[in-house]
């Protein structure tokens, strides 16, 4: 156990930007010391002094130790951070998990699909394949989200050139103009070669085995569709055994997973 997964580092709330009526993101600085550098996929363990801590995906990798982490409020250590007020200390723990493998994809077609909220650990993967253009094929980025209100990073979406084409949504609002319907009804807009694409996959878990199962008919070799499994993380060392998914420990083997690995445990009712 290193110094950066044992105790928290002290980090202050830069910004503050809502997304949605129960989502923020905000920008953590490091007040001293920061943690080691964070890849595309990877989670910390944020504090919320007083409150308890929890497991947050990073949203954005910035300059200077940085981060931004994007937090829906659910419960009591969430509902905290996401009303963290710009000045506010909050401790940091990480990094911790697997990364997306961006390495393993280069020259070939990526194909992201985020379901709500899930679109905040593929961020970072988005970015860093639209700063290194040359070294991927064609990027698919296809988002679902239960109403037009919930989709997050909107402005981000039209530099994505994603726009209504990949996005849609399960109830429409007046003035909605996009697609209707679940996220796999967006692969027919993706342009990629099946046997030549990696795909990244986060959201419910049930549009995950959905959107992996497609995939994988659609002829994506299954140990290049990567999804981000979710499960109760309360150590993030692989102690507590909170986090166990059949042989796997998520905060240590996961939160990424090769689909080839995950299928039999997904298929598996209440594991």
């Amino acid at each position: 156990m290193t110094a950066a997964t044992a105790a928290p580092l002290p980090y202050r709330v830069a910004e503050r930007r809502h997304e949605t009526p129960d989502t923020v993101t905000i920008r953590l600085e490091p007040r001293g010391p920061h943690l080691p550098a964070f890849a595309p996929g990877q989670f910390a363990m944020l504090y919320a002094f007083g409150v308890g801590e929890v497991p947050v995906s990073v949203s954005g990798i910035l300059t200077g130790g940085a981060l931004q982490h994007t937090v829906r409020r659910v419960g009591a250590v969430s509902r905290a951070l996401w009303a963290s007020e710009v000045g506010t200390e909050v401790g940091v723990r990480g990094p911790f998990g697997t990364t997306w493998g961006l390495a393993d994809a280069q020259r070939g077609d990526l194909v992201v699909v985020a379901g709500g909220i899930g679109l905040a650990p593929l961020r970072p993967l988005i970015r860093a394949v639209r700063q290194e253009p040359g070294r991927y094929g064609r990027l698919n980025v296809l988002v679902g989200a239960r109403t037009p209100d919930d989709v997050i990073y909107r402005s981000e979406l039209q530099e994505w050139d994603v726009r209504f084409r990949g996005v849609c949504v399960d109830r429409p609002t007046p003035g909605w103009r996009g697609r209707i319907g679940v996220v796999t009804s967006l692969l027919d807009e993706a342009l990629f070669r099946p046997a030549d694409t990696t795909a990244f996959v986060c959201g419910p878990e049930v549009m995950m085995r959905a959107t992996a199962r497609e995939l994988a008919d659609r002829g994506v070799p299954a140990r290049r569709i990567q999804i981000s499994l979710e499960r109760n993380m309360r150590c993030a060392t692989a102690h507590c055994g909170h986090c166990q998914l059949g042989p796997l420990l998520l905060c240590r083997d996961g939160p990424v997973v090769a689909y080839d690995r995950a299928a039999p445990l997904l298929a598996v009712r209440e594991l």
